[in-house]
């Protein structure tokens, strides 16, 4: 069964109260569509997408696991060094592909595999910990920046560098390093030269949040065991499912135009994307940056747009959130992830028959209770005209993420030209940038600095 999208409480009929985009909606969003996924395929025509490319990409795919193998038993520990889409990413596909609680598991259980540890913020308090109790002496060290001058890695990387030389000496340093960037720029790439380190290419025409079938994911993802292959084979499959401009045949395209009609005709600018798996928990908060940084955006006339993409899980925060999408603003749709194939794990057993509250539970299982929680949220959310849809994996495995992974980048990148924004650029987190580097004394930040220290400052009558 490959992977199948339920849109219909998505729709005008079946919801109450006149809720739902109407078959008119959805009429003229398969026109939009057309014309957005022919101005998509124009870009990867004009070589500017490079990641529609990344499912065919056999030859990084098979340096890749020649990587892994060669490290297999001689690394117990891999720290991946990044931030933003360099470390949402591998955090997404280990979790989803590897088993539950991966690190604590022993070398046996884990098939002589390493652990893989994410750095993704510069809190000294969490850098020195992990250094503490990682085993330098038998750890590999990523440092993933398309850029190669990202502020945050390169922090780390200085840190975990001397870290590591102190441990091994310069010369194993070196060999216990491997980088990620640019084919050609950044500081990485020179360093990577100048020094004979392992590099790895994230191609140009990829951006960082759209990179995770890049080496970005599949590296750390390679090097602890991960059916990178099958990644690929399952986002290739999406791939060709998606050539079409028809929309009904699009799931991607799909995907993009209803939560488009939903936003811009029926004010749902709430995004919510809701796993009712464990494994898949991360896929949302991966999913939260590829949304908003791609949409969130001004329009050449001024217009601010860009729907707000929210992390939920099933059926943790029915007991959290879900109260809020019930009854609060109807501004929200919510898409879950439900898994296929789950009734039969984690048997019941039959106890306290005499208890109401417990007696009923016995012969079920708790693969069935997960989903049918999923079930009944999606029914609720529809009795009361709340916009949802459902995504269904036929399993946690390779070439299912893979998929998901890929009709989501690609509902991207159309849901870009529907809102008529660049998807691939973010001009709004460059004044921090700037504004950071001018107070670190970066060179060539000198126009940063004076617009910085023009800014209000501290006012006393304004604090408590």
């Amino acid at each position: 069964m490959p992977l199948r999208l339920d849109f219909t409480n998505m729709m005008a009929g079946p919801l109450p109260h006149g809720a739902g985009l109407t078959a008119s909606e959805w009429a003229a969003g398969a026109t939009h569509f057309a014309a957005a996924h022919a101005a998509v395929m124009a870009r990867h025509a004009a070589g500017t997408l490079g990641f529609v490319d990344l499912p065919s990409d056999h030859a990084t795919r098979d340096a890749l696991l020649t990587a892994a193998h060669a490290h297999k038993g001689a690394v117990t520990d891999v720290l991946l060094l990044g931030i933003g889409g360099s470390a949402l990413g591998p955090i997404a596909l280990r979790s989803a592909l590897r088993r539950p609680h991966w690190n604590e598991l022993d070398a046996t259980r884990r098939d002589g595999w390493p652990r893989l540890h994410v750095l993704d913020n510069v809190d000294p308090v969490t850098i020195e910990a992990t250094l503490e109790r990682l085993p330098l002496t038998s750890t590999l060290v990523l440092v993933i920046s398309k850029s190669g001058g990202t502020v945050e890695t390169m922090a780390q990387y200085l840190i975990v560098r001397a870290a590591l030389e102190a441990a091994v000496g310069a010369e194993q340093a070196r060999a216990r390093l491997m980088f990620v960037t640019d084919p050609e720029v950044g500081a990485l790439r020179a360093v990577a030269r100048a020094e004979g380190i392992t590099t790895f290419d994230i191609p140009a025409n990829v951006g960082g949040r759209f990179s995770v079938l890049s080496p970005v994911g599949l590296l750390p993802a390679a090097l602890i065991g991960v059916d990178i292959g099958g990644v690929l084979e399952g986002a290739a499959a999406m791939a060709a499912r998606c050539a079409t401009p028809v929309l009904a045949d699009n799931p991607a395209g799909v995907f993009a135009t209803l939560q488009w009609l939903a936003d811009t005709r029926h004010g749902a600018h709430v995004h919510v994307l809701m796993p009712y798996a464990d494994a898949l928990r991360d896929i949302a908060a991966w999913f939260v940056q590829l949304w908003a940084e791609s949409l969130g955006k001004i329009r050449p006339d001024g217009t601010s747009v860009g729907p707000t993409p929210l992390p939920a899980l099933g059926a943790t925060d029915q007991h959290a959130q879900v109260q809020l999408f019930m009854e609060g603003p109807a501004d929200k749709t919510v898409v879950f992830l439900a898994v296929a194939g789950k009734e039969a794990l984690g048997p019941i057993p039959a106890r306290h028959a005499e208890r109401p509250e417990l007696g009923y539970l016995g012969g079920h299982t708790l693969g069935r209770l997960l989903d049918i929680e999923r079930q009944a949220t999606a029914g609720a959310l529809a009795a009361r005209g709340r916009l949802n849809a459902t995504i269904t994996l036929p399993a946690v495995d390779a070439p299912s993420v893979g998929a998901l992974l890929y009709l989501l980048e690609l509902a991207t990148a159309y849901a870009g030209e529907l809102y008529a924004v660049n998807a691939f650029d973010q001009p709004g987190v460059e004044l921090g940038k700037q504004f950071a580097y001018a107070m670190l004394g970066r060179a060539g930040s000198e126009a940063a600095r004076a617009e910085w220290d023009a800014l209000p400052r501290p006012d006393p009558r304004h604090q408590v």
